[in-house]
């Protein structure tokens, strides 16, 4: 793993285990996440955004497993940390903005015991004095007035609370941030503000964020680089001006056309056609190939690899790779 990767993931599967069967709700996937970027995670409801965040802090527990994988964080594969060790990596190295704010914040405690419980708990030894007064420095840098401290979370906005949570993701100043569906709650304002509050933090404190959304329209607004998931796979990777101006992945190409926008000629909003297939029981070949309007016979019969097909710019797909193929069927035709 090179200096400039933070985090790398390989062959990471995660599994459910259901009275149907096994879902595959993470499969095969490998991905690099560099230090000091925003990048942004989109996908379909369902294609598997979120149980990727927590499985990179193995957060799964129940009928969720991690069967195989490796997670490389800053030179460490978390895979082989003894789980009775990972609550020390959770929070003091990455933090976890979870979706919903108002659930994950305790109704019971106050925005202050929240803060101190986290520094106290990772540090111990830490005075009463010296994390309330990091708590309010803390929180003050991220818009709210430390008089605030002593309220509950119901006495906050939805923008506010979604400031605490990245407050507790800061407290220990974690090396790398999720935030999983940060903007859902938020109105199109207070977005704006958290956006702009996002690219802030980056900045300021060197943060690495992995931003897992479904709204295209916040990735393209922070994010440095681009991944697309589809059932479960990784379809395209690439930076986010690639991704945009000339994307590869017929399934990121659908994506894209689906966000309105002013420059729109067509009356109606382009509709990808289809549904997304059953983790239970994806279909053979590419998972993408009964909607893409692309498809071509091998679609349905091989899955293609995750290849890079420019500098830095990767995607699972036979368009690109459809002549290597038939090559290796030539040369084992030929004996």
């Amino acid at each position: 793993m090179t200096d400039d990767i933070l985090y790398s993931i390989r062959n990471l599967t995660v599994d459910y285990k259901t009275r149907a069967g096994i879902v595959h709700a993470v499969d095969n996937v490998s991905l690099d996440i560099r230090r000091g970027e925003i990048l942004g995670l989109v996908g379909e409801s369902g294609c598997g955004k979120s149980t990727f965040g927590k499985a990179l802090l193995r957060l799964h527990d129940g009928p969720a497993s991690i069967p195989a994988g490796e997670l490389w964080f800053d030179g460490r594969d978390l895979m082989k940390v003894p789980m009775k060790d990972m609550p020390e990596v959770r929070g003091a190295e990455i933090g976890m903005v979870f979706q919903d704010p108002m659930t994950s914040l305790n109704p019971v405690q106050s925005i202050l015991e929240h803060l101190t419980e986290t520094i106290q708990a990772h540090e111990p030894g830490t005075s009463d004095a010296a994390a309330t007064a990091r708590a309010e420095e803390l929180i003050e840098r991220l818009g709210i007035r430390h008089e605030r401290l002593n309220e509950y979370p119901h006495q906050m906005s939805g923008g506010m609370r979604q400031r605490v949570m990245i407050s507790l993701a800061l407290a220990l100043r974690a090396k790398l941030v999720i935030a999983d569906e940060p903007t859902t709650s938020l109105d199109v304002i207070v977005e704006a503000k958290f956006l702009d509050l996002l690219k802030e933090l980056q900045e300021e404190f060197g943060l690495t964020i992995l931003l897992i959304t479904h709204n295209i329209g916040v990735v393209a607004e922070v994010c440095d680089r681009v991944a697309v998931m589809y059932a479960a796979k990784m379809a395209e990777v690439g930076t986010a001006e690639e991704v945009f101006a000339a994307p590869k992945h017929p399934y990121t190409q659908g994506l894209l056309n689906s966000v309105p926008n002013i420059d729109m000629d067509e009356i109606e909003l382009y509709k990808m056609g289809g549904e997304p297939p059953s983790l239970l029981h994806p279909p053979k070949g590419c998972r993408f190939h009964p909607r893409c309007p692309q498809a071509m016979e091998i679609c349905g019969q091989q899955e293609p690899s995750f290849e890079e097909i420019a500098n830095g710019h990767r995607t699972a797909c036979w368009l690109y790779q459809a002549h290597e193929a038939a090559a290796r069927a030539k040369e084992a035709a030929n004996g």
